[in-house]
């Protein structure tokens, strides 16, 4: 009986935390928070408007603007990122080639078989590599 008690109790103690000692806290008042100063436009807060006759910024200068400002504009690739691009042919590859790419009439050659069988030939020691292919 005292062991069944001691295992009750122990576990009830460890759950109630220190909260058992303490006594009840008082909960915060949420309806007690102080208000921030409404914001304001600074006194020496002047703007020029623009000079007439100079080009008015469009939305599409100012979103480029906006992207070079925070991206700092494209980076330059690397001299083995050019070379691996144009070797791969780059220039001569289809304009929309990923537009056209789920269209029906886009003739697909299904490979998987013959993928598959590359892909688990065993490793060989020797320098040729062969798979059978069914």
């Amino acid at each position: 009986m005292r062991k069944s008690l001691t295992i009750l109790l122990i576990p009830a103690i460890a759950l109630g935390g220190c909260t058992l000692f303490k006594g009840r806290q008082a909960a915060p008042d949420e309806f007690a928070v102080a208000r921030n100063a409404p914001l304001i436009i600074p006194p020496d807060y002047t703007l020029t408007p623009p000079a007439p006759g100079t080009a008015a910024t469009t939305p599409q200068d100012a979103q480029t603007q906006a992207i070079e400002a925070l991206f700092g504009g494209p980076a330059p690739r690397p001299t083995s990122e050019r070379t691996l691009l144009e070797e791969a042919g780059r220039e001569s590859a289809a304009l929309g080639a990923r537009s056209v790419a789920g269209d029906p009439d886009t003739t697909v050659v299904d490979m998987g078989q013959t993928t598959r069988a590359i892909i688990a030939a065993p490793e060989a020691d020797t320098e040729v590599a062969s798979a059978q292919v069914p």
